[in-house]
């Protein structure tokens, strides 16, 4: 018997497994993931950026958790000697038509109680000499890190609280015994007092199996990258992004500097028809019949009709992904760029179109569950984790209770 059972070894999973595990040290904590390893989705797939909070809606989930996320992370990778860097960004208007933009942009970072701070072209030049725009934000707190280093140390600190770990073991069904929970799975049953659904893509799919509905459906989008070739990497000191379409909820393709020394440029967002879609030609039927008979996607889709087929073109044209990064930096050419990895977005959308724009958190009585992390989960896992652990209902069982 496990006081807490937590399916989905990403890094949302794994932070609240090891928050739980500070809160109730006397605990029996399970974590389950389907793979053979850790981090291999939305957590070891992303641009491994330390987000600042400036694009969230004041008040939110997202806006309060990255802010307070960005802070904690940092001190977190301070005390276990996980390299990063606190490099900051600069966000660039292009056109005129993006000033105003840029100004509602600017008037968020500080709603946020973020360190940003307004820039003329000039001054963006001395930041990023390639990059070509009208005026800019400066973003002091954004940073990098290889955020599978930091599931690591999480996956060591579960385990050293006394946690378990398996890999390889898919649940298949969640069904009621008395006060407890039986999670049916490819390797046996487990029994649990209480579940955390930390599934990420499937996250939808393990809250309908534990008779909760979330009220909305997972849609993935792929996000595509290239990479600039290492004699080109110049071009890009820290991180360079477009003011961000307010008719779109995706933020533009940008340029990235990982912390192995990289840069990225991307992603663009297209529908995927796998949850783990990460190629073009990736097809999952199951998958494919749900999204394409879900009402809210059609209604997504006659929202943002000129925006998708943009980024379908940008899928199949190089030439056309390369315009886009020319917008920031002129001097890229297509020759400048490799492809690398894709990601995918595990996206909640409602039936009415609306795709859910904050962390989405759906509580019963013997479980919570994680419904809409896509970015900034990774940077807002600590303190996602530490929400989950307060709304845990009081276990009376388990006489130690820690604030965190």
């Amino acid at each position: 018997m496990y006081d807490f059972a937590i399916i989905g070894g990403g890094i949302v999973g794994l932070s609240t497994g090891m928050t739980i595990g500070q809160l109730y040290p006397s605990a029996r904590i399970l974590v389950l993931e389907k793979e053979n390893s850790w981090a291999l989705h939305q957590s070891g797939n992303n641009s491994g950026v330390i987000h600042s909070g400036i694009y969230y809606k004041p008040g939110s989930y997202k806006a309060k958790f990255c802010h307070e996320g960005n802070r904690s992370l940092v001190k977190f990778c301070q005390n276990y000697e996980i390299d990063y860097e606190v490099c900051g960004k600069v966000i660039v208007a292009t056109v005129k038509k993006e000033l105003g933009l840029l100004d509602n942009l600017y008037k968020r970072g500080l709603e946020n109680g973020l360190n940003v701070t307004k820039i003329s072209a000039e001054e963006v030049q001395e930041i990023e000499p390639y990059v070509h725009c009208l005026a800019g934000i400066k973003v002091s707190t954004t940073g990098i890190v290889n955020y599978r280093q930091v599931c690591q140390k999480y996956i060591v600190l579960i385990r050293n609280q006394g946690g378990e770990l398996c890999f390889n073991t898919k649940v298949r069904k969640v069904h009621e015994i008395g006060e407890n929970l039986v999670l049916e799975t490819n390797r046996g049953t487990f029994e649990t007092r209480f579940l955390i659904n930390c599934a990420g893509l499937y996250s939808d799919r393990i809250a309908k199996l534990g008779r909760s509905n979330p009220k909305a459906k997972i849609i993935p989008f792929r996000g595509e990258y290239y990479e600039l070739k290492p004699e080109k990497r110049y071009l890009v000191k820290n991180l360079i992004y477009p003011v961000p379409n307010p008719d779109f909820p995706f933020l533009g393709v940008h340029f990235t500097r990982t912390i192995a020394g990289s840069v990225h440029a991307g992603p663009n967002a297209v529908l995927s028809f796998k949850r783990e879609g990460y190629k073009k030609n990736d097809f999952d039927l199951r998958d494919f019949t749900e999204i394409i008979t879900y009402p809210g996607l059609w209604k997504l889709a006659a929202k943002y009709a000129d925006q998708a087929i943009e980024e379908i073109i940008r899928s199949f044209s190089k030439a056309a992904f390369v315009r886009s990064l020319q917008r920031l930096i002129p001097a890229v050419q297509a020759d400048d760029l490799i492809p690398t990895h894709a990601g995918v977005r595990a996206q909640a959308l409602m039936n009415n179109g609306n795709l859910v724009d904050d962390f989405l958190i759906v509580k019963s009585q013997h479980a919570i569950h994680v419904c809409n992390a896509p970015s900034p989960a990774a940077t807002s896992s600590l303190e996602i984790g530490k929400a989950i652990a307060r709304q845990i209902p009081e276990q009376s069982h388990l006489k130690t209770r820690v604030s965190v």
